[in-house]
């Protein structure tokens, strides 16, 4: 498996003076994405990268809409997300170099998204942005996966994988036994359908490196 140190040598590699790069983070629901995308960020704004953490999360719909579509109980769920709205804020980063680019980001205590929450930079060289389901073929997916210049997989074994989130959902509010039933229910066969798509990924990381 890569170090961190080379990981993040390769990210700094996708940026160009002309162009801005897109790196993408994927894996199954509590595969350490999110750690590992924030680990990369640190480093290159360690060494003088500007960079930006854009997480997919920032496009699950509310709440209020769920409920409107009978969805609530699917939260998660790649029919959760705004896939179009998505795509055009990728494409905003890509092109749009001459103004501030504002994005959503996800209050995991609300567990709500939240509007113009991340202020991405003219100078921003490296985007990184992270979520389950950026390997995904169907719908609108394969045109968010052609925005990304290099997708990494992170894996990791199931069994701590749904440790980790059952953690996380009591942690949130969940008592234990709903969080399990929701990690059985709900995130498994999440997590069955991203990790279908693993080998399409340019690179798999089978631990998360920087924790």
């Amino acid at each position: 498996m890569p170090g961190i140190d080379d990981l993040v040598q390769r990210a700094a590699g996708l940026g160009r003076p002309d162009r801005r790069a897109l790196l993408g983070i994927c894996g199954a629901p509590g595969a350490g994405k999110t750690s590992l995308a924030r680990t990369v960020v640190k480093r290159l704004r360690a060494a003088g990268v500007p960079v930006a953490h854009v997480p997919m999360d920032g496009f699950h719909l509310a709440d209020a809409a769920l409920r409107e579509r009978g969805q609530l109980a699917a939260k998660g769920a790649i029919q959760t997300f705004d896939v179009h709205g998505y795509l055009s804020l990728l494409r905003r980063l890509r092109t749009e170099r001459d103004h501030d680019v504002l994005a959503p980001d996800f209050e995991r205590t609300l567990e709500q998204p939240l509007a113009a929450a991340i202020i991405v930079p003219p100078d921003t060289h490296i985007v990184v942005t992270e979520g389950n389901y950026l390997l995904d073929g169907t719908d609108a997916w394969p045109l968010v996966r052609a925005e990304l210049d290099e997708v990494w997989f992170v894996d990791l074994d199931d069994g701590r994988r749904r440790s980790r989130l059952v953690e996380r959902h009591v942690k949130f509010g969940k008592d234990r036994a709903a969080a399990q039933t929701w990690v059985d229910e709900v995130d498994e066969p999440n997590a069955r359908r991203v990790i279908a798509r693993r080998d399409t990924a340019d690179l798999v990381i089978t631990e998360p490196a920087g924790g």
